[in-house]
């Protein structure tokens, strides 16, 4: 069987974050039972029309998933269970906030099957996690983790953000070396700079951030003390103690298949990508119409779209270099039938002299990887548009 990948959306949080442009909202009790029990009629709809996939790994995101009853996340494990094939090892995360989970909470999350948590810390500072408009302070989010670890997980990542308002050098290197001193240390920590979004309450009103030199400080701050620590970056804004890469967000960088339940959720399954309706309403009235048989297929997709061999070969390249070990010269000739210097004539060597890229051959002096370069990474996203093909 193909492996397949599965994004949950879970989209209630108890309020949105001044910099947050992700679909989440507040809701009441009442809107998050009609949501849930549509997004389980999606699952068994979908699955009832997937016979050859197995699930290799699960990421029930938001949102903020923690906010709902710990019982509607079992009944989404055991719904996955008991209508897909699942592998033995599979990887099952789920998101949290610190202050909205309990111990009886994180017992169900674990006997549900999920062996993987994430919690959204941002900062260890809490003049720094108000300015942010986070629900939680820092003693919060050490509890929260605390109680992780006591109900079993070993497998938890914690998300880090850096050049937000208030934040000095010395406060990014406390947070680090905070987290650093837990005990156990977490075994997966991906570090974000702050992007200010359209339509964000930070877009209207842009508070006074760090400058430049010092989110770039920041970067390498992050990538020194992380290696110190044992800890080996394996994407852009991703370090992970050996063993605990996620496996969950290299299926996306690498292109597998994973299909994405619930409002706005993405998909991308055969070289064919979809997205669902992003409102609430909209949703969960096709899927009630669908289970009342007022319609015969359930109608929730707003966005379909066949990638054209192009549009693959661009998204291979800018997905693949975000991994630390890039792309492999021969998987890309084995996936589309071209040397990479075919589609893009002088454009490695161009990015070679600029110091913006890597070519390194592995030790059978065969296969042939490219990858950013420090200087690369630094700029990133400048690189990744030079791939762009349409």
């Amino acid at each position: 069987m193909k492996p397949l990948s599965v994004y949950i959306h879970i989209p209630f949080c108890i309020r949105k974050c001044l910099y947050c442009d992700f679909l989440s909202a507040p809701a009441s009790e009442e809107v998050q039972e009609q949501y849930l029990n549509c997004l389980i009629q999606e699952i068994k709809t979908e699955a009832s029309n997937d016979v050859n996939h197995e699930i290799q790994t699960i990421f029930i995101g938001g949102g903020t998933p923690s906010v709902v009853n710990p019982m509607r996340i079992k009944e989404i494990m055991d719904t996955l269970r008991g209508n897909y094939a699942i592998a033995e090892e599979v990887e099952a995360t789920i998101e949290v906030n610190p202050g909205t989970v309990t111990e009886e909470k994180l017992r169900i999350y674990h006997e549900a099957g999920i062996n993987r948590i994430s919690i959204g810390l941002q900062t260890a500072d809490n003049r720094e996690l108000k300015a942010l408009g986070r629900i939680h302070n820092a003693e919060d989010f050490f509890q929260t983790y605390e109680l992780a670890v006591k109900s079993g997980f070993n497998n938890i990542n914690v998300d880090l953000m850096s050049a937000i308002p208030r934040q000095t050098i010395e406060s990014y290197r406390n947070t680090l070396n905070k987290l650093l001193a837990l005990s156990p240390q977490p075994v997966h920590l991906s570090a974000y700079s702050l992007i200010i979004e359209e339509g964000t309450p930070f877009y209207n009103h842009t508070p006074e951030l760090p400058d430049e030199e010092t989110e770039r400080l920041m970067y390498k701050i992050t990538d020194d003390i992380l290696k110190e620590a044992g800890y080996h970056r394996y994407e852009i804004s991703n370090y992970a103690k050996p063993g605990y890469e996620c496996k969950h967000n290299k299926v996306y960088w690498q292109r597998g298949d994973y299909a994405g339940f619930g409002i706005g959720a993405a998909s991308l399954v055969g070289n064919v990508r979809h997205s669902n309706l992003s409102d609430i309403k909209s949703y969960v009235n096709k899927i009630v119409a669908f289970q009342n048989n007022f319609s015969e297929e359930m109608e929730i997709k707003e966005t379909e779209q066949p990638l054209s061999v192009n549009e693959q070969m661009e998204e291979y390249m800018f997905l693949g270099l975000r991994l630390v070990k890039g792309i492999s010269t021969w998987d890309f000739r084995e996936t589309f039938g071209k040397e990479i210097d075919e589609v893009y004539p002088g454009l490695i060597n161009e990015l070679l002299v600029k110091g913006l890229l890597l070519k390194e051959k592995n030790s059978d002096n065969e296969t042939e990887w490219i990858r950013l370069s420090e200087y690369g990474m630094d700029v990133s996203n400048v690189v990744m548009a030079e791939f762009l093909l349409t």
